[in-house]
């Protein structure tokens, strides 16, 4: 399994931030523009706080099953392998909804003098922060569910994902 690279989500932010910029500039010559739900950025951080709560839950197991304490449970390598490829799609998706929320803003910087537009630029930066920190919640999670080095790797990449 290929680890999230901060680049590629990187890429598609920038992408879906301009393409949102330019849709919002064309959208708004129509005279309207769409709104930024307020649910953006609450779905987004508790998708963060999911994939944080999993990420120290498998951190704490596999501590202790690596101490191995009576009574520790294991971690399942299915159940890991799931999480690690929930926090990557989610990861993916919140690189292009916060690049589209973040384009939509970056539109709004422009008439923050109208009080609709100035929250909904809150509700685009709010969600892109959201955004950033599924990002940074999944990368953790990938870094817990991470097997030791291989000493039989001549590669050169050093640690693999655990599924």
């Amino acid at each position: 399994m290929r680890e999230l690279r901060i680049r590629e989500l990187a890429g598609v932010f920038v992408v879906a931030g301009i393409l949102s910029w330019t849709g919002a500039r064309l959208w708004n010559s129509l005279g309207t523009l769409p709104s930024v739900p307020l649910a953006a950025p609450v779905v987004l951080a508790l998708i963060a706080v999911v994939l944080t709560a999993t990420a120290l839950s498998l951190r704490a197991r596999l501590k202790d099953q690596r101490e191995r304490r009576p009574g520790a449970k294991g971690v399942d390598p299915m159940m890991a392998a799931r999480a690690v490829v929930f926090g990557q799609a989610s990861a993916l998706v919140a690189a292009l909804v916060a690049g589209m929320y973040g384009g939509t803003g970056v539109f709004l910087l422009e008439s923050l003098d109208i009080p609709a537009r100035r929250d909904q630029a809150i509700y685009a930066g709010s969600s892109v922060l959201a955004g950033i920190g599924v990002i940074a919640a999944a990368i953790f999670l990938e870094r817990v569910c991470k097997l030791p080095e291989d000493d039989d790797d001549h590669n050169g990449r050093g640690t693999a994902p655990a599924v």
